[in-house]
């Protein structure tokens, strides 16, 4: 185990699968089942939903337990500026340590998204996008940055994003361009990668808010461990 305590693990594993959507927005969290999952006790589970709260990826109610909380489809401009300055940080410092190996990782990722999304498999293309961007920031060395990168994430519409048609196969284009400027050196390159990626998945979503704002609403789903009311 990569994580330093389980309950990191767990708010980890509970945070991409958020932000995946394997489990949906407004589902209801059960510690047993998800540490029956894990195959972990309770304490870890309970743990990981308090530091997941606290970002606000999760929120506890009286009478319906932990559930996953629901975003605000109108996101604030301001959380995608501050995603673009803080992430363009990340990624400039993540230059500084990176190793070929490193690299090589990050490219492995990328291959592994864009047959998630030549398959058409959403759940994963969206868990994938997560692990891309996790680990080119971890590499950054930066634990409080990333901590309020993952705080902005947990108000993000990403599921909405997930929806526009042919929206991940443009990310796609913008992760290798990320990564060859990454390669290539220059900071003013990755930057502005950095923001035209940020900046066209807000774009792209303004625009079908605006066109089809029913259409954009997430559908409900049902797993183990997650039940939606």
């Amino acid at each position: 185990m990569s994580f330093k305590t389980k309950e990191v693990y767990v708010a980890e594993y509970l945070r991409e699968g958020i932000l995946s959507g394997r489990f949906p927005r407004g589902a209801r969290l059960k510690q047993a089942e998800i540490a029956e999952e894990l195959k972990l006790s309770i304490t870890p589970v309970r743990e990981a939903f308090r530091i997941l709260e606290a970002e606000g990826y999760v929120l506890s109610e009286t009478h319906r337990g932990v559930i996953v909380v629901p975003f605000d489809a109108s996101a604030t401009r301001e959380i995608n500026d501050l995603r673009v300055l803080l992430e363009s940080r990340l990624v400039l410092a993540a230059m500084e340590h990176m190793t070929p190996a490193d690299y090589a990782g990050l490219a492995n990722l990328q291959r592994e998204f864009e047959e998630a999304e030549a398959r058409q498999d959403r759940e994963a293309v969206r868990a994938l996008n997560y692990r891309f961007h996790s680990t080119l920031y971890a590499l950054a060395r930066q634990p409080q940055t990333l901590h309020f990168v993952q705080v902005l994430w947990a108000k993000y519409p990403f599921d909405l994003i997930n929806l526009i048609g042919g929206r991940a196969g443009r990310a796609a284009e913008e992760h290798r361009r990320l990564l060859k400027a990454i390669r290539t050196g220059d900071k003013k390159v990755v930057t502005n990668a950095v923001r035209e990626h940020i900046e066209a998945g807000w774009r792209e979503l303004q625009s079908h808010l605006t066109e089809r704002p029913s259409a954009m609403a997430p559908k409900h789903q049902k797993r183990k461990g997650a039940v939606v009311e």
